[in-house]
């Protein structure tokens, strides 16, 4: 059914949003119902599977009793809600010796059973919406020793809410998950927003109106240096100089100068 079909990364074999949820699927209902409703908790449309019975109330892919889905992906990956009440999914492989092996997964199974052809295991499920993430290679290796070949079929019983079904290459964290494939939508981002730095109305390009014109760019002015007050220059020093020392010497004729001899001509 899907060997022909691209299979890297997701393959959705059900969709609660799409116009034909169950068109890969065929339905069993006695004493039980399957309908879409809306979820409040997700705010989405889901699938509703709800019976008395589990072993009555199912729906199975393929649709056809000798198909087979064909699946290589090794990770099966379910989106439901816990309902708190009995509840069971059942996944057909085909392993490399050619042998159909079953894992049959339910929330009342009290121990483990491992037969040739069938596991039965029991699953813990969180109150509300869980993601139940299914390793089909490493359960093949660990179970029966063989390695996982693909996906013959699916089965899931009442009673849960579904909301996709796919098959994945390998595991996913939220943030690598594309939005329609995670229940609450796309995280929130917890970096820190850039700082955002405004551009001075003055840095703005020519107008197409004065390149037209010829005037070219508006030069955006300048802004002008502060003017910084210079301090008032000290007055000189004014340094005393001292004076030569003159000695005056009396005689008849008038002032002579220092160190002049002194001669007595005699009257």
């Amino acid at each position: 059914m899907s060997r022909s079909a691209y299979q890297k990364e997701f393959l959705t074999i059900l969709y609660s949003v799409g116009s034909s949820p169950l068109a890969k699927w065929s339905s069993h209902t006695k004493n039980g119902c399957i309908k879409r409703i809306y979820d409040d908790d997700i705010k989405s449309l889901v699938l509703e599977i709800i019976g008395s019975n589990v072993s009555t109330a199912f729906i199975h892919c393929p649709r056809g009793c000798k198909e087979q889905l064909g699946i290589k992906l090794p990770f099966l990956v379910l989106l439901i809600k816990n309902m708190h009440k009995y509840f069971c999914f059942e996944v057909e492989i085909q392993d490399d010796q050619r042998f159909m092996r079953r894992f049959r997964v339910s929330n009342f199974q009290s121990k483990t059973s491992v037969k040739p052809f069938c596991t039965a295991m029991q699953m813990a499920m969180s109150p509300g919406w869980n993601q139940i993430q299914f390793n089909l290679a490493d359960f093949t290796q660990r179970v029966y020793g063989s390695n996982y070949l693909e996906t013959v079929s699916l089965q899931i019983h009442a009673n849960v809410r579904i909301r996709r079904v796919y098959f994945a290459d390998k595991l996913y964290t939220e943030a690598e998950l594309p939005n329609d494939y995670r229940l609450m939508g796309k995280p929130k981002d917890l970096k820190k927003p850039e700082k955002q730095f405004k551009v001075p109305p003055t840095a703005r390009p020519p107008s197409p109106l004065n390149t037209a014109r010829g005037e070219g760019p508006v030069k955006a002015p300048q802004p002008k240096a502060p003017v910084q007050e210079s301090e008032p220059e000290p007055a000189p020093e004014l340094k005393k100089v001292p004076s030569p020392t003159v000695s005056v010497g009396l005689s008849c004729s008038g002032a002579r100068s220092r160190g002049a001899p002194y001669t007595d001509r005699g009257h």
